[in-house]
């Protein structure tokens, strides 16, 4: 088993407190009057910029030999895209994987964008594939349609994409895209599809996973129930998918320290730092099957009911958005959390952890070489 770790490049600011009160770059939503310590560039700073620092967090990943890195994709974040041309330059060896929607592109674009980006790159892209969880979030990315129609609509885009990408002349005519005579020509199409790694736990998004993914990502839920859903997936894509290897892959925060004691410490003041009043993350109204299930992992608990296994902590969604698994501990305790993991069936992961330029060091010196070696 091959087992891979990617780091998560923090498009909406950094720090050691929650994103509402985050010190580096300027996305914190201030009240009027406060001015926070800064230990990052503002946007707008005469000689440097917040992307300085994200180019800063890319190259320790790439230097500390992180496989890749995520780039993620939000209404109020950088643009992935923007990012990864840009770090494409800055790292050497990172693959940059890119969350894109098929809502935001058209497929002949992004066939485009991609063979580009492999050439500038030297091949290191890859596509975190989002249908949308609905609600009032895809509303103001104004895609209005429902749930499974989200999940066709991916399934077309990645099938004109792998045909348009080398199949010229190529023509398509499906519900949501059409094209004539088109695809890519020399030298475009020399370059590989990007790895194509796909979420959802809904019937609808399994089949898309089955039909598309090399990787199947969920956010992490504690060991016992992760392998549920890795053996529910499993058995899905035996049976409607059996000629197509799909692997598996999880996101989860680590907060690593020398002893427990400091980890959890670290952790306490991080929540402490959460203004309940300006969670800009917040969302109740998502359709995601996998969004509800990571909610119902803190729904209405305190900070020590939050530990709901060894070492796992529920509740990261209010100090910065997304998935509420955090991996609380020793560098051991952390290590052997990942290692359940891999026994499991994971063979891949996007870590995180704020500051994410130091923790990119520290996870990749001090956790990630603790790890057994995997047959």
């Amino acid at each position: 088993m091959s087992v891979e770790f990617l780091w998560r490049i923090p498009v909406h600011g950094d720090g050691r407190r929650a994103h509402t009160a985050h010190s580096r770059g300027e996305w914190n939503q201030l009240q009027p009057g406060q001015t926070p310590k800064r230990v990052a560039p503002q946007f707008n700073d005469a000689k440097f910029a917040y992307y300085d620092y994200i180019e800063q967090v890319a190259k320790a990943a790439d230097i500390v030999g992180f496989h890749g890195a995520l780039i993620p994709a939000f209404p109020h974040t950088e643009e992935p895209w923007v990012l990864a041309s840009a770090l494409a330059r800055q790292t050497k060896n990172l693959r940059l994987l890119i969350a894109i929607q098929p809502w935001f592109i058209n497929p002949a674009y992004a066939s485009q964008m991609a063979a580009s980006l492999q050439r500038l790159s030297n091949g290191r892209v890859e596509w975190n594939v989002i249908s949308g969880g609905g609600g009032s979030q895809q509303k103001s990315y104004g895609d209005f349609i429902n749930h499974d129609q989200r999940y066709a609509r991916t399934s077309e885009f990645l099938e004109f994409v792998k045909g348009y990408s080398h199949h010229a002349p190529f023509d398509y005519d499906g519900n949501f895209f059409r094209v004539e005579q088109g695809g890519l020509h020399y030298p475009m199409n020399q370059y590989p599809l990007p790895r194509l790694w796909l979420a959802g736990a809904s019937e609808a998004a399994l089949h898309v996973a089955g039909q598309h993914a090399d990787i199947h990502l969920t956010w992490a839920e504690p060991v016992a129930q992760q392998k549920q859903v890795i053996e529910h997936a499993k058995a899905f894509f035996a049976q409607y998918y059996p000629d197509k290897k799909v692997r598996f892959g999880i996101r989860i925060d680590i907060l690593a320290r020398p002893t427990y004691e400091q980890a959890v410490q670290e952790l306490k003041q991080m929540h402490e730092s959460v203004d309940l009043q300006q969670q800009g993350f917040a969302r109740g109204d998502s359709e995601s099957v996998g969004a509800k299930r990571q909610k119902a992992l803190s729904e209405g608990k305190q900070f020590d009911d939050l530990f709901i296994s060894a070492n796992f902590w529920a509740g990261m969604s209010n100090v910065r958005g997304g998935p509420n698994g955090i991996l609380v501990g020793s560098y051991e305790q952390v290590a052997e959390r990942l290692q359940a993991y891999i026994e499991i069936g994971v063979e891949h992961f996007i870590l995180a952890s704020n500051p994410h330029l130091e923790e990119a060091y520290r996870v990749g010196e001090e956790v990630l070489p603790l790890l057994k070696s995997v047959p």
